[in-house]
């Protein structure tokens, strides 16, 4: 792994030098044709659901919500566009005690929905402080592995050390019974520990350790038991465990290689379990085909190679870092989300990147896009 980690390589050619340019605009482009196709769909998901939901009766109600949280999002993208990501150093610590704060807080004063405390209410509005959580992590771990260089390739103060860091917010989100944030916590953190020039011999010696662990959660709370066991064999109680992934999988079956046409989904109506939530890749598939499930994991792909791209090009190595973490997070909630829909792995609560409702992930996903999009601006160039 020494040929990725950026840390360890030697001092680029004198010719080269360090120009501010524009952002990339086919990473913008890409995001904004999924936010664009998550405004449409959240409000075709959601449509049906919102007219007949209690104290809601109104069709327009998640789409308009969708459309304001877009708003900010998109704001707040071109803030931390506009603001040098090197910046980010200096404020991780306020931000690590911050988010620390806040997921101890969300576990005291939390509301509890669906048997899980991961929202803080203020007044009309929620706060999911998980969803800060990721990308905090990213820039904490980042600043440390560019920091500690000569710690990388030990294991003790290197990759355990790194993992530690990662455990904290960890058992804390774990703590809200949020197993499936929790996962990608810690594996967007072994991506950039192995890529930061960790020994791959050092990550694989503890993957035992992660399978019992996995295990032992999966073991000693009864719904995460209820949910592996629908996932291995679905009919045996379609009425009940399994009830969502089977609408689901009706839901993508019906919709066939063209789809029912936009809107025309029938599954939406009153079957799928909020549609428009993590189970919307599902309405799509019903709604736009196979046709349209491919084009968005296309698009998704495009986005994930542009991040590497960035990450490859980056100023410097806390630059690469931080790219790769930012990509890592979206690209694992994305294949997650798509192998829940669709049969390939347990039910867990994570929602599809710019696409599923939901204000806080939306914000804090595209604020982090607006870092990567800085990072963008400063990668080197060759002078000819």
């Amino acid at each position: 792994m020494n040929t990725v980690s950026r840390g360890n390589r030697k001092p680029r050619n004198k010719n080269r030098r360090i120009k501010m340019k524009d952002i990339d605009y086919g990473l913008l482009c890409g995001i904004l044709i999924l936010l664009f196709i998550g405004i449409v769909m959240v409000y075709s998901s959601s449509s049906y659901y919102a007219l007949y939901q209690k104290d809601v009766y109104n069709s327009n109600f998640y789409f308009i919500k969708e459309i304001t949280w877009a708003i900010v999002g998109i704001i707040g993208m071109l803030i931390t566009m506009s603001i040098d990501y090197h910046t980010y150093r200096k404020w991780t610590p306020m931000l690590v005690v911050f988010t620390i704060v806040t997921l101890i807080l969300v576990l005291f004063i939390g509301s509890n929905i669906n048997g899980a405390t991961r929202w803080i209410r203020l007044g009309p509005l929620s706060f999911q402080p998980s969803e800060l959580a990721k990308y905090v992590l990213v820039l904490y771990l980042a600043h440390l592995i560019d920091q500690r260089k000569d710690k990388i390739k030990k294991f003790k103060e290197g990759t355990l050390y790194y993992l530690a860091v990662a455990a904290v917010f960890a058992v804390l989100i774990l703590a809200g019974k949020n197993l499936s944030i929790t996962a990608i916590v810690m594996m967007v953190a072994c991506i950039m520990i192995l890529v930061g020039g960790a020994k791959i011999s050092h990550l694989f010696s503890l993957v035992p350790v992660g399978i019992a662990a996995g295990v032992v959660l999966i073991y000693t709370q009864s719904y995460r038991l209820q949910r592996l066991t629908a996932f291995l064999d679905p009919w045996a109680d379609p009425s009940g465990d399994s009830y969502q992934l089977i609408q689901s999988l009706y839901a993508l079956g019906s919709g066939g290689i063209f789809g029912s046409g936009l809107g025309n989904s029938r599954q939406k109506a009153l079957f799928m379990p909020e549609p428009h939530n993590d189970f919307i890749f599902a309405i799509i598939g019903e709604e736009l085909g196979l046709i349209g499930c491919i084009a968005i994991i296309l698009v998704f792909m495009f986005i994930v190679i542009k991040g590497v791209s960035i990450a490859i090009k980056a100023r410097d190595n806390y630059g690469f870092l931080v790219s790769i973490g930012i990509i890592s997070v979206i690209a694992i909630q994305a294949i997650i989300n798509i192998a829940v829909v669709t049969g390939s792995m347990p039910v867990t609560g994570v929602p599809m990147p710019f696409i599923s409702y939901g204000g806080t992930s939306l914000v804090f996903n595209l604020g982090a896009i607006g870092i990567l999009l800085n990072i963008s601006r400063q990668s080197k160039e060759e002078i000819k």
